[in-house]
């Protein structure tokens, strides 16, 4: 592992939380910057290594998707379910958009 001066530099760090309209504390920034710094090391680590004839894959073992079948099943009461929902419209929950309230 490099030291600090081979890492990401605290101001990289404010730039990158200011850009996300974060305020770091100087605690919050030095810890952040340390565990940057180690996460870019292992991206570093990990781009050194051989790997010539290795298969990209999604997932290190093999698995298959384990789903239950399609089958219809007792459920909730509709009426019960929209009864507790702070607003229903058209026998479905009536929800604000996502950028503003209730009209």
């Amino acid at each position: 592992m490099g030291n600090m001066s081979d890492r990401i530099s605290s101001a990289q760090v404010t730039a990158v939380a200011n850009l996300a309209r974060l305020r770091l504390s100087e605690s919050e920034l030095e810890q952040f910057t340390a565990q940057l710094g180690d996460i870019l090391d292992h991206a570093n680590d990990m781009a050194q290594l051989d790997l010539e004839g290795v298969e990209p894959t999604s997932h290190p073992f093999d698995l298959n998707n384990v789903l239950r079948e399609d089958v219809d099943r007792p459920s909730l009461d509709r009426d019960e379910v929209l009864a507790g929902a702070p607003r229903a419209e058209a026998n479905m929950f009536h929800v604000p958009p996502v950028m503003g309230e209730y009209t």
